[in-house]
């Protein structure tokens, strides 16, 4: 499969060859190898430039989207062993598909956080090995999402080390400040746009600025997906509720109000991550909302139990338009030590069920018992 790599600068277009692609609009010359702008988090405020890139006509081929929520795979010294290989076979299979998105929270970088024990107990501070790249492009994953509290663990170094990790094995990357990932399948070329509120990343609280990047991407490709990392975090989070939510004193968005703009910027599917436990899901417009995914990883260092550790693995399939056309939530659980196992219980089906209902009455997605996505 190739992927290119977009610049769009002054009105020009420039290809570079990679796995997935980021599209920059910032007006900055850059080297032509570097994966990404991670060595300025603060750039200085420019006009927007009006990529001279036509959408391409609607694929008919039906594309297969695969979305999970938080990844944590503890922090050195406290990780998985054997660089996390197989730290997701019982859920691997339902991890197949067109594009397969996740959220990484830690940073990929040689050496230890400081404030993590070889417990794990009261680490903050998430850090992998690079060499744990490789465990995410085994499982599948196509792209993972930056934006997010942990996206500067380990600074502008660290994040410029987890760029490099993750397109040295071929997975892509999103949520970097006015960042457009674009991954090709087949003739379809399918955009992913992350959000977060970390300094660096495309903000979430920005509701504008990311209506005015959506648009952008929805002018390149013929599928968004938007990606946010959102919403307060804990186990009393699970309802979605109207205006900003806070977190730990910070303002971590009104999740509503930033998904709703989205789609009307064109996105196709909006999925979230963040509260570390599973949300309801909505219809607007015509579009699939699903507001939090839970955690599919909570390796030692988060804390589990209850609902934290019921999570899901959605899969959804979109048609040449965007629309919705199937999907499913398969159940997922944390078990041991922050290990996810499909779920015999399904505990995640009635979850989301009752939650969608309460926080969107007519607007809720449906689930079945086998999970099966409704209107």
């Amino acid at each position: 499969m190739r992927v290119v790599a977009l610049i769009v600068r002054a009105g020009a277009v420039v290809a570079l060859g990679a796995f997935v692609f980021s599209l920059l609009v910032d007006g900055a010359e850059r080297p032509a190898a570097a994966p990404a702008p991670v060595d300025t988090v603060e750039p200085t405020p420019r006009p927007p430039v009006t990529p001279q890139v036509p959408r391409r006509p609607p694929t008919p081929v039906p594309i297969t989207v695969v979305a999970t929520g938080d990844l944590v795979l503890g922090s050195t010294p406290a990780v998985p062993p054997s660089d996390a290989r197989g730290f997701f076979a019982e859920v691997q299979t339902d991890l197949a598909g067109d594009v397969v998105l996740g959220n990484l929270e830690a940073a990929l970088v040689r050496g230890a956080a400081p404030e993590c024990s070889p417990s794990g107990g009261g680490c903050s501070s998430f850090r992998l090995p690079p060499t744990f790249a490789g465990a995410f492009a085994e499982t599948g994953y196509t792209v993972l999402a930056l934006a997010n509290d942990h996206a500067d663990d380990a600074g502008v170094e660290g994040l410029r080390q987890t760029v490099d990790a993750l397109t040295d094995v071929g997975v892509g990357h999103t949520g970097l400040e006015d960042q457009i990932a674009i991954q090709r399948v087949a003739a379809a070329d399918v955009a992913i746009v992350g959000f977060g509120t970390t300094v660096g990343t495309a903000s979430v609280t920005d509701v504008a600025g990311a209506m005015r990047l959506v648009r952008r991407a929805s002018r390149l490709a013929d599928l968004v997906i938007v990606s946010m990392h959102a919403g307060g975090e804990g186990a009393d989070r699970q309802h979605v509720t109207r205006g900003a939510e806070r977190y730990r004193g910070e303002n971590r968005g009104d999740v509503v109000r930033f998904a709703h703009a989205a789609v009307e910027a064109g996105a196709d599917l909006v999925v979230g991550h963040g509260p570390r436990v599973l949300r309801g899901m909505e219809w607007y417009r015509g579009r699939l909302i699903a507001y939090s995914l839970g955690s599919l990883a909570g390796y030692r260092v988060v804390e589990r139990g209850g609902p934290l550790s019921v999570g899901g693995i959605l899969r959804v399939t979109l048609g040449s338009d965007g629309r919705f056309e199937s999907g499913r939530l398969v159940a997922t659980r944390l078990i041991g030590s922050g290990r996810p196992v499909l779920d015999p219980s399904e505990a995640a089906h009635g979850l989301v069920r009752t939650l969608s209902l309460g926080d969107f009455g007519t607007r809720a997605v449906g689930i079945t018992a086998e999970g099966i996505l409704t209107r």
